[in-house]
């Protein structure tokens, strides 16, 4: 059964995510995510989790949010060099 993936920021101060597998890395200037079908970098400042819950998939950030990149999997450098 795959879980439906949904992402909500709001006022660039707050953002939401559903069906995440893992918080990969963080600090208070990135945070990166995985889900089923790929990866999620959260950019900002001050970025700070305030919830995540892995049986759940849900995930909660706060700070300030300046961009958000989706990579698909297979992208990274080993996705280019091994086609």
């Amino acid at each position: 059964m795959e879980t439906t993936h949904s992402i909500s920021i709001e006022q660039c101060k707050r953002i939401k995510a559903t069906a995440i597998d893992s918080v990969d890395a963080f600090s208070d200037k990135q945070i990166v995510l995985s889900y089923s079908a790929g990866r999620i970098v959260v950019a900002g400042s001050s970025m700070k989790i305030v919830n995540f819950s892995k049986s759940g998939g849900s995930f909660a950030a706060t700070g300030e949010i300046t961009s958000v990149r989706y990579i698909a999997k297979g992208m990274g450098l080993k996705g280019k060099l091994f086609k």
